[in-house]
């Protein structure tokens, strides 16, 4: 007798259909899975055999032979474990084949029949609404989470009787609550924390409003990294569409639990002795790295000089077209990453900088070529966080991130009104051409970017990522045009030789 099962593996960070097909037959006794499974999926067989006698089911000592189609598609993990139990018991007549018709199941079964939860619900849910089956059936645990996705009816069990007793319609479907549910957020640090630095204020605002990347350099113990892990506290909420698409990383990643829908935009802070697999996504099969984790939201890589050559050169890539490739044999994932990069680094080995550093010219040179040249011309704001006078860090409190969020939040506006026609979605991702077409920028504007552009040697893409951060600048004013006073506000942000933000302050 033959069954089929739909199932979802997952692939990257999206879902793919699968049909777990079924065939017992008379013969010596086998058990063969076949279609390109992984190890943990044959060891499958070992663990359906015993939950199926636990369960009080009757296990066929017949042939068997189970197909996971397509054979092309490759299959990891223990999902399958579920899926392929049900086939087995509608093959051999215990279960009928109408019951889990327009319905896909997910789930890792115990030696006792117990159903464990798998990563990846959210994703799985997805694709069962795109390909328009009625209902998903996966653990309990996870059944909130797939819950998010509306127009299908999600099943959370907890052991496969309980399955089966739910397919026959002998036991009613536990409840899934409706309501989503917020995850258990960590408590966000606040810009107000920050003393003694205001003057660097307006290119931290200005990062957060364009979506720009950001790099602070300064002696150790000035409040680089203190800055950098209050900018999320300042960055505008997620969207229902970004939330969702966030929740599903991180699910895949294995990184919620049973929580809820993602509530916080994602801030990711590697060691520097990350691979660039680790960085930017790898291994076999290939798996979300560090970039992709924080879409849509912030990686911040502290101690910049100490990350590795290749890890850093990896970046350069995902961080110009917000997604990363990786093929692995014969598969081809596409991973997003589209994140805002903030770094910090010491001015020098030693840390001083200045007249007090201690460093050799060869130290410093070596210094030097551990920061890439191509990765800093893709960052759009440079800042020096230098030691605050004694009296400014008594005195000087950085204002409430609530008060500066809401500047943000409106400049985002203006941006997503400018943008409605377009992919993008804020000013740091526009195209050297929808910057002159969209950004509405003077004559005069125009000019002044020439000059600076002949006088500091400036790169292509370093001219059209000072248009960007003068945009946002004049969206953070409210203007509907990008004069020189935002030009030059722009590269003061970026070029060395301008006044610093304290003084411009």
């Amino acid at each position: 007798m033959l069954a089929r099962v739909i199932t979802f593996a997952v692939e990257g960070v999206d879902a793919r259909r699968v049909w777990v097909e079924a065939d017992i037959r008379l013969g010596l006794p086998a058990f063969t899975v076949v279609g390109l499974a992984d190890k943990a999926v044959r060891e499958a067989r070992e663990r359906v055999r015993a939950a199926l006698v636990n369960s009080g089911y009757e296990f066929p000592l017949r042939r068997i032979t189970v197909n996971l189609a397509p054979a092309y598609l490759r299959k990891v993990g223990p999902a399958f474990d579920l899926p392929l139990a049900v086939a087995l018991l509608v093959a051999s007549g215990q279960l009928e084949a109408e019951t889990v018709a327009s319905c896909a199941i997910v789930g890792e079964l115990s030696l006792t029949g117990e159903v464990r939860p798998v990563r990846g619900a959210l994703a799985v849910a997805e694709a069962t609404r795109r390909h328009e089956l009625g209902k998903l059936v996966l653990p309990l645990s996870r059944a909130r989470e797939a819950a998010l996705v509306p127009d299908i009816e999600v099943i959370g069990v907890e052991s496969l009787t309980e399955l089966v007793a739910t397919l026959r319609g002998e036991e009613a479907p536990v409840g899934i609550p409706t309501a989503v549910a917020a995850a258990l957020t960590e408590e966000v640090p606040d810009l107000a924390d920050v003393r003694g630095h205001n003057g660097l204020i307006l290119g931290l605002e200005v990062a957060a409003a364009g979506g720009h990347n950001l790099f602070l350099q300064g002696p150790p113990g000035t409040g680089k990294t203190m800055i950098a892990r209050r900018l999320p506290s300042i960055l505008p909420p997620l969207s229902s569409d970004e939330a969702i698409e966030v929740t599903r990383i991180q699910s895949i990643a294995g990184l919620r639990g049973s929580a809820g829908l993602v509530t916080e935009r994602p801030f990711r802070a590697p060691h520097h002795t990350i691979s660039a697999a680790g960085l930017v996504g790898g291994a076999n099969p290939p798996q979300p790295g560090e970039a992709t984790l924080a879409h849509r939201g912030v990686l911040f890589l502290d101690e910049l000089s100490e990350f590795s050559r290749p890890s850093l050169e990896a970046l350069r890539q995902p961080l110009e077209d917000g997604h990363v490739t990786i093929v692995r044999g014969q598969q081809v994932m596409v991973f997003p990453t589209r994140f805002m990069l903030v770094a910090a680094s010491n001015p020098c080995p030693c840390g001083l900088g200045g007249t007090r550093c201690t460093c050799t010219q060869a130290d410093l040179a070596r210094h030097r070529r551990r920061l890439s040249g191509p990765l800093l011309d893709r960052i759009d704001i440079l800042m020096r966080v230098e030691r605050p006078p004694s009296e400014a860090l008594r005195r000087q409190a950085a204002p409430a991130s609530s008060t500066v969020r809401e500047r943000v939040v409106a400049a985002r506006e203006r941006q997503e009104h400018r943008l409605a026609e377009e992919p993008e979605i804020c000013n740091a991702q526009l195209t050297s051409r929808q910057i002159r077409e969209l950004g509405n920028i003077t004559p005069s504007a125009l000019r002044l970017l020439s000059e600076l552009y002949d006088r500091h040697s400036l790169s292509a893409r370093g001219h059209t990522r000072i248009l960007r951060v003068a945009r946002t600048v004049a969206d953070l004013e409210a203007s509907d045009v990008v004069g020189p006073e935002h030009v030059n506000i722009a590269a003061s942000l970026r070029l060395d030789d301008h006044p610093p933000l304290a003084e411009a302050a």
